[in-house]
């Protein structure tokens, strides 16, 4: 450190951090203040002010035009030669660098520290007090404490590059934040357990403090280990301009993508309040970081531990709760332009957590596309709690469930590029290699099942939203394909939440509805509910009753076969009864199936009983059709009565007539010829007639 060290460059002494110039112009005790004014304690008058802001500092000409060419230029390039007042409020570092570079003119000795080195140096540069004007002139001193002192010190290339926030765009210019960068990331990606710096770590849960490393105590280097994860929190106080800086810097070194993704998600849990939970950082840290160091719980002592550099530095950042949105979305842009491009180098949930934000605040779409685009490569990571992102277009749906839907495509076309090209690139990591080897075809199967389970309980959630579309849950549901699901349990809990939420739905519309759901892939429990559910068509309910039927006669069938062939082949089971009857099978089936399969019985045996109960109605119904019009015939019979006994009457009459005719000629058969007598009868039956 600077204050138990004294170098020599160039002949020129650097103790205690203190400068002094080698000549000195006008004797004087020093500066002293009086209110919004600085002046120094000599008997000379001053002859020129300087004004910086509301703050003026009454000075003598000759001490700086001496050692600043800025000035020397204002004073002797006027033509009024009297000018006594000079106004420089663009002065980067303001009153309180000047007050130093002033010191230095007068040759009074000036402290360097990690907290104004950098406010000097820029200073320094403005009023260009450069070695034409005077050998060790204040920036090749400032120059030499940058290079010599702070960047090899971890603890001072943090401050530095802290005070560098105000410094813009000065600071970049005269490269204090790239060599402050560099050197951040160079002392990152050391070996953790070479560190002989101090840091600032965070407490480990389950012990009572974190270990403290002394640049003066080499010796305490061996008595833990300092855990991967040590510059998070140091790093975490920086602006986000500055952090990117500093990751970009890392990632250039090589350090391993799990550490920088880690580290990206501690900073967003500091500077985008409500973005993530602590049990995520713990979580992320306990299996991206701890993979090949363990925890360092070894060192002990009482109450938590707070390193010195986080009480100097992160006391000054401004509340994380007062960012306001402008701010939070230039971080949120930030972070997703340096999240490694490695699959698990951050978790699924921060990255759905980020979207949300990033949504809310409506971020750049082009890298909203590319985090939704990252969320797909690691899909089945994905919980519903994360999932469940809500519209913030007014007047819509409770929930984005085109976000859902684009991030199940890009899953989708992530498996397939996998399936195609299974063997993939080579990662840095042999835990990689080896995961990527493990994953195989198997393994997007396996990917696709935990989709298909988290897609099923998010159908669950939303089909509670009456706004949402029957075509939107449709096609979300049928999105993935068959394979991904070998049960349809869960869609079919999707489908009667839906049916629920929305009871005005047509005939047509739940059958629609339910043509998503395979009733052959439904468990026991789901179907007894089925057959149960008035709000399932008939139709589909008859469908999960023949299915069941199917599956038992499938089992007695195969079941029937496994015993022929054990029986066949002469093993165990030629000593064991056959089953011979379904009364038997069912007898040693679990309880579950049997209850399944009483209650299908019983669901048939009702619509059987339904229908021969409709059946006797329709024959009630006939038979009283044949009484009425059995009553009606007997209504209309007297009339037909009554014609035939007038007719009959008139038969009777006629042969009663014809009877005394026939007597009439035979006792006149003596006085009448024979033509006569035949003619005669002819007349009586036309007259009859």
């Amino acid at each position: 450190m600077w204050d138990s060290e004294t170098e020599s460059l160039g002949g020129r002494e650097y103790a205690n951090g203190a400068l002094a110039s080698a000549k000195h112009s006008l004797e004087t005790d020093g500066f002293e203040q009086r209110g919004q004014s600085w002046l120094v304690a000599t008997d000379i008058p001053s002859d020129v002010m300087v004004q910086i802001g509301e703050v003026s500092f009454h000075l003598h000409k000759y001490p700086l035009i001496s050692r600043c060419g800025r000035l020397n230029r204002i004073i002797y390039g006027t033509h009024d030669g009297e000018l006594n007042k000079i106004i420089l409020d663009d002065l980067p570092g303001g009153p309180e660098s000047f007050e130093l570079a002033a010191k230095f003119c007068y040759g009074i000795a000036v402290d360097l520290t990690a907290s104004n080195i950098s406010g000097v140096r820029c200073t320094a540069e403005y009023l260009e007090m450069t070695e034409d004007l005077e050998e060790g002139n204040l920036i090749f001193k400032t120059e030499a404490f940058l290079s010599y002192v702070v960047l090899s010190s971890w603890r001072d290339s943090i401050v530095v590059l802290k005070s560098c926030e105000k410094l813009s765009p000065w600071a970049e210019n005269l490269q204090i934040v790239r060599r402050c960068s560099e050197s951040i990331a160079w002392k990152a990606c050391a070996n953790p357990k070479g560190i002989r710096w101090n840091y600032t770590g965070k407490p480990i849960k389950g012990s009572g403090s974190s270990p403290k490393w002394n640049e003066s105590s080499p010796s305490r280097a061996g008595q833990g280990q300092v855990p991967p994860d040590w510059w998070f929190e140091d790093v975490s106080i920086l602006r986000i301009d500055h952090f990117v800086r500093v990751i970009t810097a890392i990632k250039v070194k090589g350090m391993r993508f799990e550490l920088i993704g880690a580290s990206i998600m501690h900073y967003a849990s500091k500077w985008l309040p409500g973005l993530i939970k602590d049990e995520l950082i713990s979580n992320s840290s306990s299996e991206n970081i701890s993979r090949e160091t363990s925890s360092s719980s070894s060192s002990s002592g009482g109450g938590s531990w707070k390193g010195r550099l986080h009480m100097v530095v992160a006391g000054n950042k401004d509340d994380p709760e007062m960012v306001k949105a402008k701010d939070q979305r230039m971080i949120i842009e930030s972070l997703i332009s340096i999240i490694p491009p490695q699959k698990d180098s951050v978790s699924c949930s921060f990255l759905l957590r980020l979207l949300r934000m990033a949504i809310m605040l409506k971020v750049a779409p082009a890298l909203v596309t590319e985090l939704e685009k990252r969320v797909g490569m690691q899909f089945e990571q994905a919980n519903l709690a994360d999932l469940l992102i809500p519209c913030y277009n007014r007047g819509e749906m409770m929930y984005d469930v085109d976000l859902v839907q684009r991030l199940l495509e890009h899953f989708l076309v992530q498996e397939q590029t996998e399936c195609a090209s299974p063997t993939g690139q080579p990662l840095i990591l042999d835990k990689s290699l080896y995961e990527e080897s493990q994953r195989g075809p198997g393994g997007a199967t396996n990917a696709k099942m935990r989709v298909a389970r988290l897609i099923d309980s998010y159908l669950t959630e939303i089909a509670k939203d009456r706004s949402l579309s029957l075509t939107k849950f449709q096609v979300l549901a049928e999105a993935l394909p068959e394979s991904a699901r070998t049960c349809d349990d869960g869609l079919y809990r999707a489908i009667d939440s839906y049916l629920k939420a929305h009871p005005t739905l047509s005939e047509h519309e739940r059958k629609r509805m339910c043509r998503v759901m395979d009733c052959q892939k439904l468990s026991i429990d789901a179907c007894m509910h089925a057959a149960q559910n008035e709000r399932l068509p008939l139709r589909v309910v008859v469908q999960v009753l023949f299915s069941e039927q199917v599956k038992i006669s499938n089992a007695i069938a195969s079941s029937s076969l496994k015993d022929a062939a054990a029986a066949a082949t002469g093993g165990e089971s030629r000593y064991q009864p056959m089953v011979s009857t379904r009364k038997t099978l069912l007898e040693g089936t679990p309880q579950s199936f049997q209850e399944g399969w009483a209650a299908a019985k019983k669901d048939i045996n009702t619509l059987k009983f339904e229908l021969e109960t409709v059946k006797t109605k329709y024959l009630e119904l006939q038979n009283e059709m044949e009484t009425l019009q059995r009553q009606f015939d007997k209504m209309a019979k007297p009339k037909q009565h009554s014609s035939s006994a007038w007719s009959n009457g008139w038969k009777k009459l006629s042969r009663f007539a014809k009877m005394s005719h026939m007597e009439t000629q035979d006792s006149g058969s003596d006085q009448h010829g024979p033509d006569q007598t035949r003619k005669t009868p002819r007349r009586w039956r036309n007259s009859i007639s």
